[in-house]
């Protein structure tokens, strides 16, 4: 269903979805989307799309405390997908939100290829605008390997979305990989209609006295500005894959200011996250919008769309003989 407003220079089309504006509110960021709503002077309209807390087939009450740990520059994180499960979100939260506003997007977690599928299933009857798939979750069948580090258990989750749903797909890459650029292929051909890049980086933070992981799950994953430069290039290489294909990119992990997210636009994304910065400037949104169009109009572009991969790289050394 489209969005009442007449398109801006700020528009983007993702999957065949309209986004007023290119910034998508991360998952785990924002809970279910309505807990934003209460905060003084923002609009849904402020973000693009919002991405709804990861859901899982049953309720989960999470991992023990400490879950959230503030590092230089980054935020550790290991929540353990607190949530209620996704009949109560599909039956009792979705209806409270407003699809005029903006789109809204599920977040899929599971631990067995067959709960990504099931969970996908019930999200894809209802009137969520499209599901993303958390590939970073540990398959218990396969001994705790995570999903997302594996191309092959990588295709077989997206495979069983994509049977379950006709709603646009979207990927969540993980960094902790070796070669994220050939994961996206093998899922583009197993179904992914996009993809966001990147999850966060795993990382521990130890208190010295006790010489004990600060953590109560003793690892967590770190966001913030610290992993932009790791995100960049991510965002980078998946865009090689994609850019034939009319794959497009949400591109995330330490967008902190209008400079990040032209960023990654510019290396590749059609869209961009925000997550961790709405922790301490709730209305960052505004101005990275602002920012983002007097650029345009700095220099002459009519259509946020045009940044898209127009990265221009630096000729390579010339090669001496006898150096």
């Amino acid at each position: 269903m489209p969005l009442p407003n007449s398109d801006t220079p700020l528009t983007v089309d993702f999957c065949g979805l309209r986004f007023d504006n290119p910034l998508v509110l991360l998952s785990g960021c924002v809970g279910f989307g309505e807990e934003y709503t209460r905060i003084k002077g923002f609009s849904n309209r402020d973000a693009g799309a919002v991405c709804l807390k990861g859901t899982t087939l049953e309720p989960r009450l999470g991992n023990k405390p400490h879950r959230i740990y503030e590092t230089p520059q980054g935020l550790l994180n290991a929540i353990g997908l607190q949530n209620p499960g996704v009949d109560k979100v599909v039956d009792e939260i979705l209806p409270t939100l407003d699809f005029s506003e903006c789109r809204f997007i599920a977040n899929v977690s599971g631990s067995t290829v067959e709960e990504y599928e099931q969970v996908t299933r019930r999200f894809d009857d209802s009137p969520i605008d499209a599901i993303e798939i958390n590939i970073s979750c540990p398959n218990v069948k396969e001994g705790g390997v995570a999903f997302g580090n594996d191309p092959a258990m990588s295709a077989r989750v997206v495979e069983a979305c994509r049977r379950a749903t006709n709603k646009p797909l979207i990927t969540k890459l993980s960094p902790n990989q070796t070669d994220i650029a050939g994961n996206a292929r093998v899922c583009i051909e197993a179904g992914s209609d996009a993809f966001s890049v990147i999850n966060t980086l795993m990382g521990m933070a130890i208190d010295s006295e006790s010489r004990k992981p600060i953590i109560g799950n003793n690892q967590g994953g770190l966001s913030g500005p610290a992993i932009k430069p790791v995100a960049l290039l991510k965002v980078h290489q998946v865009y090689q894959v994609c850019k034939n294909q009319g794959i497009p990119i949400i591109g995330q992990g330490g967008v902190n200011s209008v400079e990040d997210a032209l960023e990654f636009l510019i290396a590749g994304a059609s869209a961009v996250g925000v997550g961790t910065a709405l922790f301490y400037d709730p209305l960052i949104c505004i101005k990275i919008n602002q920012g983002i169009s007097a650029y345009l109009e700095r220099h002459k572009l009519q259509s946020v769309m045009q940044l898209t991969g127009s990265l221009r790289l630096n000729e390579p050394p010339a090669v001496r003989c006898g150096c």
